[in-house]
């Protein structure tokens, strides 16, 4: 739980009594490598914080699995719209290793909502990061090379290319997995 209360804590000015309240609305949970935490075509009635492992959200089109995003230590994960909307949703949430998650409800997340105002902050601040991200994202996919994606990606999240495989990283970027390997031999070759 330390790391979800230091996650809050960095993002907000909160006292103990709410954090602890805050805490208690969450448990924990483990998803085994392959688990789906959420499946497509269904509500989804949780939101999870990454205590360890890597999860990922991905849809299949046309037999093609496309990942939109994957998952680490620190992060919350859900499907935004069914979560608040409660309508079906259109991706998949799958452990890519084994993980240790703290998932709220959506009924306790949103009684927290109306009763703890340090947590209405909070969740303000990551509804505004998660649209961030999906701004970049879309900004990277139209203005940026594969190269320069990589690149980005690889300073950002360096562990991700040690614990996920490549096809994961490679749809999420929006490249081909071939050329996600060429990039990275070309990245570990020495120079002369």
């Amino acid at each position: 739980m330390n790391t979800l209360r230091n996650c809050i804590s960095n993002q907000v000015s909160i006292e103990k009594e709410s954090m602890d309240t805050i805490l208690s609305a969450f448990e924990p949970i483990e998803l085994h490598k392959g688990e789906f935490f959420q499946k497509s075509g269904k509500v989804c009635r949780q939101m999870a914080f990454i205590e360890s492992g890597y999860i990922r959200m991905y849809d299949i089109v046309n037999g093609k699995e496309i990942t939109l995003w994957i998952g680490s230590e620190g992060k919350f994960i859900t499907s935004v719209s069914s979560f608040v909307f409660e309508t079906n949703s259109v991706w998949n949430i799958q452990a890519i290793t084994d993980c240790k998650l703290h998932v709220i409800h959506r009924e306790d997340h949103f009684k927290l909502n109306k009763n703890e105002p340090k947590w209405l902050e909070f969740d303000n601040l990551l509804l505004a990061q998660s649209f961030a991200l999906l701004e970049r994202s879309m900004f990277s996919q139209l203005h940026t090379t594969a190269k320069e994606r990589f690149h980005h990606l690889l300073a950002e999240e360096p562990t991700l290319f040690q614990n996920v495989p490549l096809q994961y990283i490679a749809s999420m970027i929006g490249i081909a997995p071939e050329s996600l390997s060429r990039l990275r031999k070309n990245e570990t070759k020495p120079i002369n």
